[in-house]
């Protein structure tokens, strides 16, 4: 069944790793997706990758530039209509110690990812409060629940979000709109590969010994795949998910439960 038939996804970081993954499993279930993302090529490419007959389209806008995206988001409901769905996600920070950030950097991840996320939820909402029906599902991290040594911005600044999103909630709940967080584990990603390469030349050891090590720590002895984290995306954006909202969900192979 498809779940999603004629709901409108606004889908950010669409190009790669769980975004892509998210925007292909909606559009399988039936939802007319609006990419976002910086690269208009990979967001062309992405485009054709879309099962269903849409209409699917993109939004080529950066993260970095909280105002443009705002602008361009509002523009594209102005001239295509409301939206029943959106997927807050978008890269995280850089890898570092936290005592060595600068507030350059906590001010830019709280720019890409709050500030980001506190526009598309304003330009999204009265759409969502005139259907009574609305979707809001944060990709973050499982260091909400447990910080992830080495990534001292990104843990602070997913703590953030979560906060955010239940807090909104809360509010949204009388209008029919639900808002949850969605935990990743150790997913097979670019960014989860970066990482890895990073920590290797750290520890002077290879990447391959750095995801075994981390493998090993997961009950379920593998990585994630994107597909396994859209497919949870999809279940919370369906009617089916209606009384479930202000969660932290982890999907991490068990990994948090056991520490």
């Amino acid at each position: 069944m498809k779940t999603l038939a004629n709901r409108r996804a606004l889908v950010g970081g669409a190009s790669q790793g769980i975004g892509r993954a998210c925007a292909i499993e909606l559009a399988k279930q039936g939802a007319n997706v609006t990419l976002v993302a910086r690269s208009e090529a990979n967001l062309k490419q992405v485009l054709g990758e879309l099962p269903g007959d849409g209409p699917h389209r993109w939004i080529a806008a950066d993260f970095s530039e909280p105002d443009e995206l705002r602008e361009k988001v509002s523009s594209h409901v102005a001239e295509f209509g409301a939206f029943a769905i959106l997927v807050n996600n978008t890269g995280g920070p850089p890898h570092g110690a936290i005592v060595d950030a600068t507030p350059d950097q906590f001010l830019g991840a709280i720019s890409k990812h709050i500030v980001c996320n506190q526009h598309l939820v304003q330009a999204l909402l009265p759409g969502m409060k005139e259907a009574k029906y609305g979707r809001i599902i944060n990709i973050i991290s499982t260091s909400v629940i447990m910080p992830i040594r080495g990534l001292g911005v990104s843990n602070t600044t997913r703590g953030a979000v979560a906060n955010w999103g239940r807090t909104m909630a809360g509010e949204l709940a009388p209008f029919g709109i639900t808002v949850n967080n969605v935990l990743p584990g150790f997913t097979d990603t670019a960014r989860l590969t970066s990482l890895f390469a990073a920590k290797a030349e750290r520890l002077g050891i290879s990447p391959e010994q750095v995801r075994a090590n981390v493998v090993s720590s997961i009950p379920m002895e593998r990585m994630g795949d994107p597909s396994e984290i859209a497919a949870v995306v999809a279940f919370l954006a369906s009617p089916g998910a209606s009384y479930l909202s202000g969660v932290n969900l982890p999907v991490d192979g068990a990994r948090t439960a056991i520490q």
